[in-house]
């Protein structure tokens, strides 16, 4: 039986908050934190990287959507010309990814961003994702949106609207995880 049918060990119900920023903003710079880092594009990352991110980043806020994707079919969305992995490196290991979305020729969604458990609590998720949304900027899409649910961080929604993304919708759903 897949794991999309099996009985989930877990039920969320979840609020969504969609936001969107309308045009970039023109703020400090973010200092760097004082730290060996490199943010580097994953160009078609194998299926296995790519679910090591998802799933390390992920895991702790119940996210689904990738996480049971048959292979070829998660293949054939990272390895979109207009689909951008970013990976976060400190000290030459990877500790976060942020993803963005170019296939709509009006926005570039910000579909994924976070750090690995282990590196939270440093200072670097403000840094990254300053450095996320600008790369969602560079683009030249007419805005950038990115969604939250409840079980992530209560400091991302916080994070994106002090970044300057506006609520323009919430909804309500379910997440079912199989673990």
């Amino acid at each position: 039986m897949s794991a999309s049918r099996k009985k989930p060990l877990e039920r969320h119900e979840v609020t969504i908050h969609y936001l969107e920023q309308s045009q970039p903003r023109t703020l400090a710079p973010v200092p760097a934190p004082a730290r060996r880092l490199a943010i580097m594009r994953a160009e078609k990352p194998s299926v296995d990287f790519y679910r090591f991110l998802f799933n390390g980043v992920g895991e702790p806020h119940r996210w689904v959507s990738r996480r049971y994707m048959p292979d070829d079919q998660l293949r054939g969305l990272i390895h979109d010309d207009n689909v951008f992995i970013y990976v976060l490196y400190a000290e030459g290991s990877p500790i976060g990814y942020g993803e963005v979305d170019g296939r709509k020729k009006d926005l570039a969604a910000i579909k994924f961003f976070g750090l690995l458990p282990e590196a939270q609590g440093q200072r670097l998720g403000h840094w990254f994702f300053r450095e996320i949304t600008g790369l969602a900027w560079a683009l030249r899409r007419g805005k950038v949106i990115i969604e939250t649910c409840s079980l992530d961080s209560p400091r991302a929604l916080q994070l994106y609207q002090r970044e300057g993304f506006t609520l323009y919708d919430r909804a309500t759903g379910v997440i079912e995880w199989h673990g």
